[in-house]
């Protein structure tokens, strides 16, 4: 299977500054929001002075700290902002994963349909990274990415089974744009992303099933933060009740998310049990990080939360 070409002059362009910096050795790990935005507050730190300041940082620079490539190729992509007395800044940021590059949205994400990548992408990655090497996993002739976001998961198992085809899906159409920029860097030429809520718009089995969706309570409703339900865990469920009527025979779910954990217990694992009780599943649950994100327990919503967890579930349908 070979994936359509980029749809827009922006991509194309986007996947041109992505290819220019990485030949110019650019390098970025994206931290959480509340070390980005402490980081940014030091004195020194007011204005971009390299790259990484322009396109990992989100810092403000003056045009003559880029050289030519760059600045029209941001130009042709439509990313420059100009903030006046002559100050510019990108309007995404260039992340690395391991020798890849992935285009996504800017600090502060404070749009509705911002394209989030940061610690939990890490940790999502490393658990796909670990399934697909595991010995004996079965087969993976078609898999999905669901809520893909800026496609690593989709992208991690296209590169690692080039001859599956891979689907990355998603209901933001940013999301949608970056996937496909950020696969034509990569050269995952299996891997297509395309529109749908869930699983509601692609037909078929899946032989894996992966998804790191948003499990925050937000005020806003941003798409890319807020999981909706009783404490953010609304998204996580409707991915397991949809992905496991999709499973084909020894096809797997991994699914990652966080948990806001309560005094009595993981209400999200007391779900599982009560859901996954099918003689033909059979499943694993594991606290990858028992503290993430401890800032949200200060906003609403969060008074009885003790800690926030990041959790791997895999379900595994039965071929016996």
């Amino acid at each position: 299977m070979h994936k359509e070409p980029l749809q827009t002059d922006q991509q194309w362009a986007l996947l041109g500054l992505g290819q220019a910096l990485h030949k110019r050795g650019y390098r970025f790990i994206t931290a959480t929001p509340l070390t980005h935005e402490r980081v940014n507050e030091r004195h020194d730190n007011a204005m971009a002075r390299d790259l990484a300041g322009v396109f990992g940082w989100s810092r403000p620079f003056l045009p003559e700290l880029l050289d030519a490539e760059l600045l029209e190729l941001m130009r042709a992509a439509d990313i420059l902002i100009e903030e006046g007395s002559g100050q510019l800044r990108s309007a995404v940021r260039f992340s690395s994963l391991g020798e890849q590059l992935f285009v996504h949205s800017r600090y502060p994400t404070s749009q509705a349909d911002s394209v989030f990548f940061g610690p939990d992408t890490y940790r999502f990655v490393r658990a796909i990274d670990v399934f697909l090497n595991v010995p004996c996993s079965s087969a993976i002739n078609r898999a999905v990415d669901i809520c893909c976001g800026a496609g690593p998961g989709a992208q991690c198992i296209a590169l690692a089974r080039p001859q599956a085809e891979v689907l990355a899906v998603d209901i933001n159409p940013r999301a949608l744009a970056f996937t496909g920029v950020n696969a034509a860097l990569s050269g995952a030429d299996n891997l297509r992303a395309q529109h749908s809520d869930l699983l509601k718009d692609v037909d078929g089995d899946f032989d894996l099933i992966v998804a790191n969706p948003p499990y925050m309570l937000d005020s806003e409703s941003r798409a890319y933060r807020d999981g909706g339900g009783e404490l953010g865990a609304g998204l996580s469920r409707a991915i397991v009740e949809a992905a496991i009527a999709r499973l084909a025979p020894g096809g797997t779910l991994l699914l990652y998310t966080g948990v806001a954990m309560i005094a009595s217990g993981d209400p999200f694992l007391a779900y599982i049990r009560d859901t996954l009780g099918d003689s033909s599943l059979a499943w694993r649950y594991e606290e990858m990080d028992p503290d993430v994100f401890g800032e949200e327990l200060l906003k609403p919503g969060y008074e009885a939360v003790e800690r926030i967890a990041a959790v791997v579930l895999t379900v595994t349908r039965r071929t016996d």
